[in-house]
């Protein structure tokens, strides 16, 4: 049985990426008044979606996404009856972001993950959670042409505007591309550079990003090592307001309709540059209820 809204849900042209342990109910509050129409759960939450529940249940009308569920972690049979249950109480309002992480991360049980995909999304099938109601972090042609087929598009993590442009070549107008966009709101290159770096490190050393890099305008010399200040920047752009904007705008201008950005370092308080990063880019602030 489908639930009562099969339709995809408006996310809005700009969003917020965090990891899930950070992402607290007040911060979501918050970022929805600021006029960001989709928030996404970072750091793969688990199948109980218990996090999204608690930032739906303190937000009003924002999106709220995972960025994303593991297939390997977290059975497909009980993610679905969590999306049921979020869908019960916020129709509408939650988009189901999933995809098959990292072979090193995961080991002997990383076999077939193509297949392993496809049969995780034919159990949400089975149970009822609409194709147009998720999303597939897809990097290469055979994941993004999957995620145009059987959801309502791509959550690609880890890329710049040359992959955007070829998501959409592939896969056509209709999907929804939504990629994660890195800034480091300093305008100090060398400090700007340095927290890039330690966040970028473990990324580059993992063999899906380094593929797709690779195949999108990187050389494996300039990823080597602690990258090249050149890659650094092209993959977590630092500067001003102004700056940051300019990066995401490059993301829409290449063929996203939904960029989430991701602020570096991690905990730093993100709300002053989302600000001013929504008045860049005239978001409309949101009136909210008092809660």
């Amino acid at each position: 049985m489908l639930t009562s809204s099969s339709a995809t849900p408006a996310l809005g042209r700009l969003g917020f990426w965090r990891g899930g342990a950070l992402l607290m109910p007040e911060m979501a509050t918050a970022v929805e008044r600021l006029g960001y129409g989709t928030i996404w759960i970072g750091g793969s939450p688990d199948a109980d979606l218990a996090i999204a529940e608690q930032l739906l249940n303190a937000t009003e009308n924002v999106t709220i996404a995972t960025g994303i569920v593991n297939i390997w972690k977290s059975p497909a049979t009980k993610v679905a009856a969590s999306f049921h249950r979020l869908e019960k109480t916020h129709p509408g309002r939650f988009m189901l972001g999933v995809g098959i992480g990292h072979r090193e991360a995961l080991g002997d049980q990383y076999q077939k993950p193509y297949s392993a995909l496809v049969s995780y999304l034919d159990t949400l099938d089975a149970a009822g959670v609409p194709a147009k109601r998720r999303v597939i972090s897809a990097l290469g042609p055979r994941t993004l042409t999957l995620s145009a087929e059987r959801a309502a598009g791509t959550h690609p993590y880890m890329t710049t505007p040359a992959h955007t442009r070829f998501a959409r070549d592939l896969v056509g107008p209709g999907p929804l591309v939504a990629p994660e966009q890195r800034l480091v709101p300093h305008t100090d290159a060398a400090a700007a550079r340095e927290a890039a770096r330690a966040f970028l490190s473990p990324y580059l050393s993992l063999s899906n990003y380094r593929r797709t890099l690779e195949s999108h305008g990187f050389t494996a010399a300039e990823l080597d090592g602690d990258a090249t200040d050149a890659a650094v920047d092209a993959l977590a752009p630092h500067g001003t307001p102004v700056e940051l904007a300019a990066a995401v705008q490059a993301q829409l201008d290449a063929g996203a309709d939904h960029v989430c950005v991701q602020l570096l370092p991690a905990r730093e308080d993100p709300l002053p540059t989302l600000e001013a990063l929504a008045d860049q880019l005239d978001l409309p602030r949101v009136v909210t209820s008092a809660r």
